[in-house]
């Protein structure tokens, strides 16, 4: 992600308004028309400001226990309709429940805990991961 590990600094990438716009950039320059967004972890600092902005761009959404999901209201969260698979693992015990608290506002979501899994659920449980997901891609319009 800019302005993360040895990455480059990016300065746009500063607020939650920055992030939302650099998303909207890298979707618009890949010529993405209504994609599902996967946002695991630390993503959810870009993810989370676009989806409350422009969630009606997206397909669907996965978050996957993604960081600064308290940085928003139940209220910002009720407006929001894209269908959402809210997805972590059980042995996850710090971040995903917080996330799942604020996160369960979202009228059109559905969960899936990953058993045995923790923070990276998709790579302590690959397969589990991928049948989830597959599951909620195919039921999406």
């Amino acid at each position: 992600m800019p302005g993360y590990g040895d990455s480059t600094p990016v300065d746009m990438v500063v607020t939650a308004q920055g992030r939302r716009a650099f998303l909207d950039h890298v979707l618009r320059q890949l010529g993405m028309q209504r994609p599902v967004l996967v946002s695991p972890s630390m993503s959810g600092r870009f993810a989370l400001p676009f989806l409350l902005a422009h969630g009606d761009q997206l397909a669907g959404f996965v978050p996957i226990a993604p960081v600064g999901t308290k940085d928003y209201t139940a209220e910002q969260y009720q407006r929001v309709q894209t269908p959402t698979l809210i997805l972590y693992g059980d042995r996850d015990t710090r971040l995903a429940p917080q996330a799942l608290q604020n996160l369960q506002h979202l009228p059109e979501h559905r969960v899936a805990v990953l058993a045995g899994a923790g923070h990276a659920c998709y790579l302590d449980k690959p397969e589990d991961f991928h049948q989830a997901l597959l599951g909620f891609l195919r039921q999406l319009k």
